[in-house]
């Protein structure tokens, strides 16, 4: 028997030296099941289990032999619990790398425990603690981590980004300038940097950042948040395809095209699959439910694939009601979710997140369905896809849009085909609204001109919020309503309001509410100011259905055209400027001329009666025809 251990010992030497580790592997094995207290064997099947990439085994066999060590005080210890850290922080950086954040956090955790020097494992375990929701200890992983090294560029952009989660937007914006002063061309924390700044209407040195960055994705030598992009001043559509695409190729690793399950018989329904990290309390609800409800059910099944966490909120529950099959996919990473996709005969996939937060739109580059659509929530091309098989093509087959907001000659900087509906938003036929109560209840002065603009704080610039000071010094008794986003941009706005010369207290920020609260304080408003380049979207069709009219310029992105599509879609046409100057006078002459502001907003009442933008049933329809020819293409 020991002659037999040692002839298989020599062997796995051997093999080991002709550079066949998996072979060796087995064959140490075999003499470790022999033998399982021998040290140097649990060594080399730890080395050899690191070199073929089984890194939980590697951990296993280090483990024992660090515990071993350890108890009989040989110096060999440490050394030993090296190779453990090693093979733990691998075997959790695999595990991040396949979605599996929970593996991934027990092994750094269990790294720092054994060597609470290093840097990295605090590092690595901020992330997997972020990606599990956990800020408030993934922020105390990454301050322990820069205590041990506070030079790290990467540690400071993270720890920015965990701020950034936590509210506490000032030390976000410190972390990155700290990241960037370590390290220039961190330009993900530059984008960061910028967009944040936006959040707080901190326009100082922004146009120079803007171009630092511009240039850098001109260059191809960028890799950043596509969504932040969108709202950065300046930006032209070919550089978001750029910006999207060098994304893909940065963090989209190459996968090859899952198998879909071909079905027994002839399908009588076409499997239409919703996928959003959305489905929840959010302002895609009152966009979406009401059409997925109205889907002709004799010739489509309608699935929700939900990458978000329930809130339990009555949106969630009639979202619920309105599909077939609500399938929780927020545990399973890309591609167990592709073949989920996959498996239930999906013939559609419309993702509704795209690029925003918790987005899962990687999902589509298995292409688990015969076509995959780009549409609603976020405003731009997905890009095409970097590497792999796949290299070159699109990440999504199809974007929904409209003529307003894709010319013909602008197709070629969107990497889908376009499908054209009469206007691209969805809304549903009714949305709940409160009682506006009185303008003293809500800050306003009783017979004031209420200018309002209730789009987040980051899509405010300083060329438009110089017209609004422009027109506030126009227009006497008149105020700005807006929404109070966070204490850094209230602070800031006021003080850009004084060095204009306009009076603080003529800007009116509204807390804020519950849909229907806000949706019935627009009763107070009398014109809704638009942004550029980031319009109102749902913000927009939220105005447009309490009966208050926008004003809006139509830029050059698809982010820009969103109001100008709605207002197109109500025949509202002369709302819809070209330049900021002549935004600047349509909105001058509507606060100056009542009668003219009256006659507007009668129009805006008969067009909500007689357009199709609240009437589901009948956006569907049109919807219905695409996906019908989708499929027979």
């Amino acid at each position: 028997m020991a002659n037999d251990l040692n002839q298989t010992l020599q062997l796995a030497q051997a093999t080991q030296s002709a550079g066949k580790p998996a072979e060796a592997l087995a064959l140490y094995q075999q003499v470790l099941a022999a033998a399982p207290e021998h040290i140097e064997l649990q060594i080399a099947c730890g080395n050899l289990c690191v070199e073929t990439g089984q890194f939980a085994q590697a951990a296993s066999h280090f483990r024992n032999v660090f515990t071993r060590l350890q108890q009989q005080r040989d110096a060999r210890a440490n050394h030993a619990r090296e190779a453990l850290c090693y093979a733990l922080s691998a075997q959790g950086n695999a595990a991040h790398a396949l979605g599996d954040f929970k593996t991934a956090a027990t092994c750094h955790a269990e790294a720092t425990r054994l060597n609470p020097q290093n840097a990295a494992y605090w590092y690595n375990l901020g992330n997997a603690q972020r990606e599990l929701g956990d800020n408030e200890t993934a922020l105390r992983s990454y301050q322990t981590a820069l205590k041990q090294d506070p030079s790290d560029a990467d540690t400071h952009n993270n720890l920015g980004n965990t701020l950034r989660a936590l509210g506490r937007l000032d030390e976000a914006i410190a972390a990155y300038e700290m990241a960037l002063k370590l390290k220039p061309d961190l330009y993900h924390a530059l984008a960061h940097l910028i967009h944040q700044k936006q959040h707080i209407c901190d326009w100082r040195a922004l146009d120079a950042q803007i171009a630092t960055l511009r240039n850098a994705v001109r260059n191809a030598s960028a890799h950043i948040s596509p969504f932040a992009f969108l709202a950065m001043p300046g930006t032209t559509a070919a550089e978001q395809l750029q910006c999207a695409s060098q994304w893909n190729a940065h963090f989209l690793s190459p996968c090859e095209p899952i198998s879909m399950r071909l079905p027994g018989h002839a399908k009588k329904r076409i499997h239409v699959a919703y996928l959003s990290a959305d489905f929840r309390q959010h302002p895609l609800a009152y966009l979406i439910t009401d059409l997925l409800a109205a889907h002709d059910r004799a010739h489509f099944a309608i699935s929700a694939y939900v990458a978000n966490r329930p809130d339990g909120s009555a949106a969630e529950m009639a979202l619920k009601q309105a599909v077939d099959h609500w399938v929780d996919i927020s545990q399973l990473n890309d591609a167990k979710a592709a073949q989920k996709i996959a498996d239930d005969g999906v013939d559609i996939l419309v993702d509704l997140t795209g690029f925003t937060q918790n987005s899962r739109s990687m999902v589509a580059a298995y292409r688990p369905a015969k076509a995959h659509i780009n549409w609603l929530g976020y405003p731009g091309t997905m890009g095409i896809i970097g590497g792999g098989i796949l290299k070159g093509a699109p990440l999504f087959d199809y974007l929904i849009a409209d003529d307003v907001l894709i010319a013909p000659e602008e197709e070629k900087y969107y990497a889908e085909k376009i499908i054209r509906l009469p206007c691209y938003q969805p809304n549903n036929r009714t949305r709940p609204v409160a009682e506006a109560g009185s303008r003293a209840a809500h800050g306003l002065p009783k017979d004031a001109f209420v200018f309002c603009s209730f789009n987040q704080t980051f899509k405010i610039t300083p060329d438009v919020f110089a017209i609004w000071m422009r027109l506030l010094k126009s227009v006497p008794n008149s105020v700005l309503w807006l929404m109070d986003c966070n204490r850094w941009a209230r602070v800031n706005l006021q003080a850009a309001a004084q060095a204009a010369g306009v009076d603080t207290a003529r800007l009116i920020f509204a807390p804020r509410a519950n849909i229907d609260a806000h949706l019935g304080r627009h009763a107070h408003a009398d014109l809704f100011l638009d942004t550029l380049p980031y319009n109102a979207h749902t913000t927009a069709s939220d105005a447009l259905y309490m009966g208050l009219p926008i004003i809006t310029c139509k830029g050059d992105t698809l982010s820009a055209r969103v109001a100008a599509s709605l207002l197109n879609c109500l025949k509202l046409d002369e709302l819809i400027s070209d330049t900021l100057e002549s935004y600047a006078q349509c909105a001058m002459e509507l606060a100056k001329q009542p009668l003219q502001l009256r006659k507007v907003k009668e129009k805006l009442a008969l067009q909500l009666q007689s357009s199709d933008l609240y009437k589901p049933e009948a956006f569907v329809r049109q919807l219905e025809a695409e996906y019908r020819h989708i499929v027979q293409e």
